[in-house]
């Protein structure tokens, strides 16, 4: 049911980086973001895949995570993803990508965790040293970037207080608590 996919589908920062991910299983994924919405069907994305040790690591280093935990610098050696999917607008196609990532974005995260694996979408990205270190052309604007992997972490979701504080934080377990705004508070009316 698609109800439970996305309330599996949280943005999980730390993996079992030692459980591999195939790129068969990336370009799986990248075949649901195929088939999903794009605005006028201009279809402007392209992709970048790692799934090797060696080229998550040329990735990793320009990527900022958990930017509310400010004392944790991101996940440490082992716990680094196993594989990465870049998104990219081809500025050839069109210059205005819209929210086309994100659709592509969200189809690829729920196809992962369907396979029990966790990603965490980032957009605070080195854009241009990470451009420089991949040799990406001007062609092409960087959106997003995937983390994926088998989770090492739980991640869970609890009503957001009362204050609206919304930032996520990790207890003494180190268990990933994500407060959510309630229907209450983000439904209007009906008109």
């Amino acid at each position: 049911m698609i109800r439970d996919l996305i309330l599996k589908n949280r943005s999980v920062r730390r993996f079992q980086q030692d459980q591999k991910i195939s790129c068969r299983i990336l370009e799986e994924l990248l075949e649901l973001a195929i088939y999903s919405a794009s605005g006028a069907n201009r279809q402007p994305l392209k992709y970048l895949i790692s799934c090797e040790p060696e080229g998550n690591g040329r990735i990793f280093p320009f990527l900022a995570w958990a930017g509310y935990l400010e004392d944790w610098e991101g996940p440490g050696p082992g716990e680094r993803p196993a594989a990465y999917i870049i998104i990219l607008g081809d500025r050839r196609i069109s210059e205005n990508f819209g929210c086309d990532h994100g659709i592509a974005a969200q189809s690829i995260l729920l196809g992962a965790v369907e396979k029990g694996l966790a990603g965490c979408m980032i957009g605070s990205i080195e854009r241009e040293k990470l451009r420089e270190e991949l040799d990406i052309s001007e062609r092409f604007k960087m959106l997003l970037v995937l983390a994926l992997g088998v989770p090492a972490e739980k991640v869970v979701i609890e009503t957001a207080r009362s204050d609206g504080d919304i930032r996520y934080w990790r207890d003494r377990e180190n268990i990933h608590h994500v407060p959510k705004r309630p229907l209450s508070e983000i439904l209007l009316g009906r008109v």
